[in-house]
């Protein structure tokens, strides 16, 4: 993950933990184990006890080893935490299952009915990206300093890839910002009618978010890339992968050399 996802404020991230409804719904299904766990030891066998407290042992090691993985592996807290809330359903369910099968069934009814009323919220932060309309963002391409760079991501935040990578833009434009090349976010949840003219399709999953650098009031690179059969290159998105797509390293050192 990155420095600025890393240093987070702990207090921000409780106070998002009971403002938001994802999680806390999730935290209090998790802690609804806790009362349940309690009955279920005064009812047990000795025998049985100790082996749900052995497969509550295993479920706990498991859980430890993905999460120390993800932890080290995922760029941004958004898909950190989204993967350790899905690894922390299957073993509380498979925990749930040793209790009592009408225990797991509770469960993997309120995990559905989390999953459909309630969403991830995405990165709050915007960094120096400007939230722009397809008409404001036109305008900046026609009227405005062609000879400027402008990287815009055009995502919709009722989609899962884009709140997982929602942090990713914000922080590169803090790195990257200059007076030659800007940063800009359009939401084509809210614009759907500008998807049809940058040649994305809503109905695919795999097109957002759609990552596209212009110079001149044109557009001279995007991702994911469309080849000649109009196939989806399908990798996943980072930082790092932006970076060296657009190459952002040689426009700010253009920048910075006066070219």
């Amino acid at each position: 993950m990155s420095t600025n996802s890393r240093n987070a404020n702990p207090v921000h991230w409780a106070n998002r933990m009971i403002s938001e409804p994802y999680y806390l719904l999730h935290l209090l299904a998790f802690f609804f184990y806790i009362p349940v766990r309690c009955a279920a030891a005064h009812v047990f066998s000795p025998v049985r006890s100790a082996h749900l407290l052995h497969r509550e042992i295993q479920a706990l090691l498991g859980f430890c080893v993905l999460a120390a993985i993800k932890v080290v592996r995922t760029e941004s807290w958004e898909a950190f935490i989204a993967d350790t809330l899905f690894f922390a359903k299957i073993f509380l369910a498979a925990i749930a299952l040793v209790v009592d099968y009408r225990l797991a069934l509770w469960y993997a009814l309120a995990f559905l009915v989390i999953y459909i009323i309630s969403q991830q919220p995405a990165y709050g932060g915007l960094g120096t990206c400007s939230q722009l309309t397809p008409l404001q963002l036109e305008t900046l391409l026609t009227e405005g300093n062609t000879s400027k760079f402008w990287m815009v991501e055009f995502r919709s935040l009722s989609i899962s890839n884009c709140i997982l990578s929602s942090s990713f833009f914000p922080e590169l434009s803090i790195t990257f910002s200059t007076k030659n090349l800007f940063f800009g976010t359009v939401d084509l949840g809210l614009f759907p009618n500008a998807a049809e003219k940058l040649g994305i399709n809503l109905e695919s999953l795999h097109q957002l978010p759609t990552y596209i650098l212009f110079h001149d009031g044109a557009m001279i690179k995007r991702l994911p890339e469309v080849d000649s059969e109009a196939q989806l290159f399908d990798s996943p998105v980072s930082k790092k992968l932006l970076c060296r797509h657009f190459e952002l390293d040689k426009i700010l050192l253009d920048y910075i050399n006066g070219k």
